[in-house]
């Protein structure tokens, strides 16, 4: 006879792959809020001078991006392959528009 496909049970290796992913989203999660924080605390207490402030705060923001995309987009998982592509031709398309920009303004 068929198995019985609709059962609530999954197998061991299943249930640690689900494991695994849900603590890198918590530890995505964690990260995401420590480093708003950090760039809140940066901020908040004027700490740093403004020459070094606006850098950190963007390298803080694209390690967030980088957190968002990859744990919460699921960019790194398989079957992503064209979300990624697309993604990454629309990032590369900007930062070459925005080099030419630069380059016809300031040349």
């Amino acid at each position: 006879m068929a198995e019985n496909t609709n059962s609530n049970e999954s197998n061991p290796y299943q249930k640690q792959k689900k494991k695994e992913e849900m603590q890198k989203q918590l530890i995505s999660f964690a990260m995401s809020i420590l480093l708003t924080i950090i760039a809140f605390v940066i901020v908040i207490t004027d700490m740093m001078d403004e020459m070094f402030v606006v850098p950190l705060l963007l390298l803080l923001a694209i390690v967030q991006v980088a957190f968002q995309l990859y744990y919460f987009m699921h960019l790194k998982d398989k079957g992503h392959e064209f979300a990624s592509v697309m993604f990454y031709g629309g990032v590369w398309a900007a930062v070459l528009t925005l080099a030419a920009l630069g380059v016809i303004t300031w040349w």
